[in-house]
């Protein structure tokens, strides 16, 4: 467990309303950017790193519940501007394309029906391990058209250590296939690439791998100790050396190479840099900037992580359900306060104790949970990782050029 400030709080969570809606200050709240919408539970892979329970579980969101989901978010005062739609949590390509057909006619209706005040445009994403992916898939994204990321861990033998099937085989080359098949018809696409022990031992493989095969665009995402995957390998004593030692590299041979590989945490810290600007908070610390509806229609705000999971602190992260609660009536309950509250004060203790805290914005409540118990800390491995040692990196790398 990382070395952090935690401070107590009541341990019960209950969904009972504090106050009138009417007295809640929505004024940090939003503006909805992104809402992330669980078609089904299931996956048809079994990474061995993945936080997601039931996904062996084939359930699926009813079509009907589109309707009022799409009014929540439409009819929301926390929408102003446009937002990405992004199918996720489970394998959304698990459902037939039949399914996608109608759900986009019903959004498209509800759109027309409650999205009138400040009418706001939207894009559709998908988050997919590609297995399923084919022609047909590429005509219908093409036809919407649809923005795709791509989980591809690097080559064969680190992806199909982790990203297996539900027989025990690797699921590299059909990953590989679903990329080519963007590649041939032109559909924009990015990939996420979780990093292990054994990842960062092969830091210009990693690179060339993505490189060569015309992925110029990728996000490292650690493996985390998270949901039901309950230990991460990177939490080992002896791994953070080895860690920056992985990221040095990759950062050395994008300078090398000008950039042609687009690394998500680098352009992050640069775009900072360049800008001059700092982060007072994250979207996923920040109420109501991501809004999650899992396939039942119960929703929640803050890390898309956090919707599937139970704890013994908070209980089940759903703060109301589409068929009689809105964004902003849940803003009253015990539960969302409670959570609202603990959120802000772990982003204050961030503030107050890190250094870093302009280039990170006080960290994802999920983090802090899995490794410190409670929204109500600091630091994790994760900041330290993600963010301080990507950050060292970079700045080193910058202050070296200004002297030479």
């Amino acid at each position: 467990m990382a070395t952090s400030t935690t401070i107590n709080s009541a341990a019960s969570v209950g969904t009972s309303v504090l106050k009138e809606e009417s007295l809640i200050d929505f004024s940090g709240f939003g503006p909805i950017g992104l809402v992330v919408i669980q078609p089904t539970s299931f996956c048809n892979l079994d990474c061995d790193y993945c936080y997601l329970p039931d996904r062996q579980l084939k359930n699926q969101l009813d079509l009907d519940l589109l309707d009022p989901i799409f009014k929540t978010v439409f009819t929301s005062r926390f929408l102003v501007r446009d937002i990405t739609i992004l199918w996720h949590a489970g394998e959304p390509m698990a459902l037939p394309m039949s399914f996608y057909e109608s759900a986009f006619a019903k959004i498209a209706d509800a759109s027309q029906k409650y999205n009138t005040q400040q009418p706001v445009s939207y894009q559709y994403s998908f988050q997919t391990n590609g297995l399923f992916l084919n022609q047909a898939w590429c005509d219908f994204f093409k036809q919407h058209p649809v923005h795709v990321g791509v989980s591809i861990d690097g080559p064969a033998f680190i992806h199909d250590a982790h990203r297996k099937t539900r027989t025990g085989r690797g699921s590299h080359a059909g990953a590989m296939r679903a990329i080519s098949l963007l590649q041939k018809n032109n559909i924009p696409f990015s990939s996420i690439a979780v990093i292990t022990e054994e990842s960062i031992d092969y830091p210009d493989e990693m690179f060339h791998f993505f490189l060569s095969n015309g992925i110029t665009n990728v996000g490292f995402n650690m493996e985390e100790t998270e949901g039901i995957h309950e230990a991460s390998s990177l939490d080992r004593a002896d791994v953070a050396e080895r860690y920056q030692s992985f990221m040095k590299r990759v950062w050395d041979l994008t300078v090398q190479h000008e950039g042609a590989l687009k690394v998500r945490e680098f352009e992050a810290i640069c775009g900072l840099v360049y800008t001059d600007t700092r982060l007072d908070n994250t979207d996923m610390n920040k109420p109501f900037v991501i809004v999650n509806f899992d396939y039942q229609g119960n929703f929640t705000t803050f890390d898309p992580e956090l919707l599937s999971v139970k704890t013994d602190r908070y209980g089940e992260f759903k703060f109301g359900n589409v068929l009689h609660d809105t964004l902003e009536s849940i803003c009253a309950t015990e539960k969302f306060q409670t959570v609202y509250q603990e959120m802000k004060g772990g982003v204050e203790l961030c503030r107050t104790n890190c250094e870093y805290f302009g280039v990170c914005g006080g960290g994802a409540g999920s983090n802090k949970y899995w490794e410190n118990g409670t929204f109500l800390s600091d630091e994790t491995k994760a900041c330290q990782y993600r963010i301080k040692t990507v950050t060292n990196i970079v700045l080193d790398s910058l202050e070296a050029s200004f002297i030479n």
